[in-house]
């Protein structure tokens, strides 16, 4: 195994062990509100607000921001020098924060509109739609601090560091569990209490970035004017302006398509936007676990091999993490669907949460499993773009993405409620995954490597041996709702257990070879 192929394999390792440690703590977070708000009014509002920072801080911060930093801090990090980069740091920070304080300051004006826009269903609900308001005005300035996180979170991860910035959503979480048990018995609304806690939680991660960076020597004092000699920084900064609103709409697809389900289940029934959420959080467990990782990895690691024309090993890097992406997803698929029903009562059929949240949300869950693979492909394939600075295209295939998850979404809300919604995500995904895969090969820049319809056909059939052990296994669905939280978690605990072993065992008498494809790219199967 070569250096730079360890250099991935570590990254992705590193991520992968920070996001689950993230993701764990976010099921007892989102436990914790099943127990606290259930699938009524309170949680609704709460989503509501929490989710408007969180859309933006995806796309300018954590999405279009990287997407386009990286690669060139790359660039300047491999060619310039030392005060070229620093130069440009200084420029594009200053710039960054205040674009981030304008926004913010505007977020908070204009909470009223944001929210008749996000979720006008509300509108007929004045006490529901006035909370989710005051809830919005405190959690969207959280949007600056987690900014200046991904700001920090691209520099490190720019120079190998990827420990710190995976582990940072730890703290939202710890942050937002806090809230939850000590001020909400203060306040006369839990949503308030816990928009309180989103807030303080930007600012704690952004504090907790400082010593990694001061490590780094990265603790760049920002500078909104450029004077004498910055001539060089000053044109980085401007090529990264330049790419990152195009790379915002790329990146933005699967946030668009969450608003958009958003907008629409808040004139169902109440608790449609819980049901949504709540399935969408359990789907995303492997997107941010394994998706993320990968993603996160790659980026540098494509961004160098372009910079320095090595297209078979970029080409390479696609791959490795494409065969991953179906040998990790496909079964998640299959044991999402399979476990739909036991998932959600086990994980949150608790205290406020009712037995027929259990029976939406896990049918929503079942059709957001359907767009998992595309989803995480996305994120695998976006990067092959924006490594050779290239964001027009993603944005076009965004646009077209984003126009048939409208479409699916206004054919299938009417019959199939907010299932349909979820639905229609996962078929956008797809879409949206097919194009930038035929775009990259029609570019020359992604040739699959041998062995593909052998390796993919090996993974569908241990993920079926998988599916139907656990399928004969598991008890009646009406049974999970009956018993004890302890017997659920034992009885889910083992259907995982014996369902990975079969899937595992499985790939291992058909010849796969797991540390082979971990050490290496594009190994034959």
């Amino acid at each position: 195994m070569n250096d730079m192929s360890s250099k991935i394999v570590k990254s992705v390792s590193t991520i992968g062990a920070m996001t689950l440690l993230s993701r764990v703590s976010g099921l007892i977070r989102d436990v914790l509100f099943a127990n606290l708000l259930g699938d009524k009014m309170a949680a609704d509002v709460f989503l509501v607000a929490f989710r408007v920072p969180n859309f933006f801080r995806r796309i300018f911060a954590e999405g279009a921001f990287s997407a386009a930093f990286v690669p060139i801090f790359t660039e300047y990090r491999m060619h310039k020098t030392e005060s070229e980069s620093q130069q440009f740091l200084q420029l594009l920070l200053g710039r960054f924060t205040l674009i981030l304080i304008l926004f913010s300051m505007a977020g908070v004006f204009f909470a009223p509109a944001l929210i008749t826009v996000l979720a006008p269903g509300f509108l007929a609900d004045p006490q529901k739609y006035e909370l989710t308001v005051l809830a919005t005005r405190i959690t969207f300035p959280y949007l600056f601090f987690i900014s200046l996180v991904a700001a920090s979170a691209g520099m490190l991860n720019t120079c190998g560091r990827f420990a710190a910035p995976a582990a940072t959503p730890v703290l939202l979480n710890i942050s937002l569990i806090l809230a939850a048990l000590f001020f909400v018995p203060y306040f006369s609304h839990a949503p308030i209490a816990l928009s309180v806690g989103v807030l303080l939680a930007g600012f704690v991660q952004l504090i907790f970035q400082y010593p990694f960076l001061k490590k780094e020597k990265l603790t760049i004092k920002p500078r909104l004017l450029a004077k004498e000699g910055d001539e060089i920084g000053n044109e980085g900064v401007k090529k990264v302006f330049k790419l990152i609103l195009p790379a915002a709409f790329g990146v933005s697809v699967a946030q668009v398509n969450v608003l958009i389900n958003t907008l629409l289940a808040s004139f169902l029934v109440t608790g449609s936007i819980s049901w949504l959420y709540y399935s969408d959080r359990l789907m995303e467990f492997p997107v941010g676990v394994f998706g993320i990782a990968l993603s996160t990895a790659i980026l540098p690691d494509l961004s160098r091999k372009y910079t320095d024309r090595s297209i078979q090993a970029f080409s390479g890097t696609l791959d490795w993490a494409a065969r991953w992406v179906f040998l990790i997803c496909i079964p998640s698929t299959v044991g999402l669907i399979v476990l739909s029903q036991p998932m959600i009562a086990t994980i949150y059929y608790h205290g406020d949460f009712t037995a027929n949240g259990v029976m939406m949300s896990s049918a929503s869950l079942v059709a957001f499993s359907f767009g998992l693979t595309a989803i995480v492909m996305v994120k695998v394939l976006a990067p092959g773009f924006y490594a050779r600075q290239n964001t027009k295209k993603p944005v076009q295939i965004g646009m077209i993405a984003v126009g048939i998850n409208i479409l699916m979404s206004l054919a299938l809300v009417y019959p199939l409620k907010h299932v349909g919604l979820a639905l229609a995500t996962s078929i956008a995904a797809f879409c949206n995954a097919a194009l930038l895969y035929f775009s990259l090969r029609k570019e020359k820049v992604y040739v699959p490597g041998k062995g593909w319809p052998l390796f993919f056909v090996k993974i569908v059939v241990a993920a079926a041996m998988m599916g139907a052990i656990i399928w004969w296994m598991k008890s009646e669905p009406e049974q999970w709702l009956t018993m004890s939280i302890w017997s659920r978690s034992a009885e889910l605990s083992a259907l995982i257990a014996s369902g990975g072993s079969v899937y595992l065992v499985g790939l291992y008498l058909m010849g796969v070879d797991f540390a082979s494809m971990w050490r290496s790219k594009g190994v034959e199967s």
